[in-house]
């Protein structure tokens, strides 16, 4: 087992996806590190929007780029529009797919994916405000802590740069006050800061 490499991994993940014409973005702990406070092993987890004709053509493309598939678990969570994952041979780690699911904020979230530059690797990634908000959400669903120390992490190095009229706007609709309150607390919000 070799060791992570970002931006090779990120390289050999996009050109399988682009071969296969699957729209893509970077979520999750991985995506925390980008805008937040990094974790040392961070997991990967892509959210793709792809048809079963896609998914299959990904498939083939995989191992010629050093990743591991179950194609029939795949083809099964393409049709109940769930989650499989790959394994990177070079490196052991595990990349999650996960399918968009069919609601207004995770179609909103995939729309406004951004272009990142990440150690000279560009590559898709979910927007700081709908990380927070997606996390917020597994947090209320019982995801541990950590996930928490993400958003808070967020909070802290990107203050400035966030919309929160929008997370906002998603906090109310989602039912994600408590946690949202919880998060701007530990970050070290207090009402003037959060009211600018």
């Amino acid at each position: 087992m070799g060791p992570v490499n970002p931006p090779e991994l990120f390289r050999r993940l996009s050109i399988a996806l682009e071969r296969a014409s699957i729209p893509y973005m970077v979520t999750g702990s991985f995506a925390a590190t980008v805008y937040g406070m990094g974790r040392s092993t961070p997991d990967i987890d892509l959210i793709i929007c792809a048809d079963e004709k896609q998914v299959r053509r990904l498939l083939d493309l995989l191992p010629q780029n050093g990743f591991y598939s179950d194609r029939s678990f795949a083809i099964e969570a393409c049709r109940r529009q769930s989650t499989f994952n790959v394994i990177d041979e070079v490196t052991g780690l595990k990349i999650d797919f996960i399918f968009r699911k069919p609601r207004a904020f995770s179609e909103q979230e995939f729309q406004r994916r951004k272009s990142a530059l990440v150690e000279g690797m560009q590559f898709f990634i979910v927007s700081a405000e709908d990380l927070i908000v997606a996390t917020l959400e597994c947090v209320k669903m019982g995801s541990p802590l950590r996930q928490m120390e993400d958003v808070i992490g967020i909070l802290k190095v990107r203050k400035d740069e966030l919309d929160f009229v929008h997370i906002d706007q998603w906090v109310k609709e989602m039912g994600l006050s408590l946690e949202w309150q919880r998060a701007r607390a530990a970050a070290g919000f207090n009402s003037a800061t959060y009211q600018r």
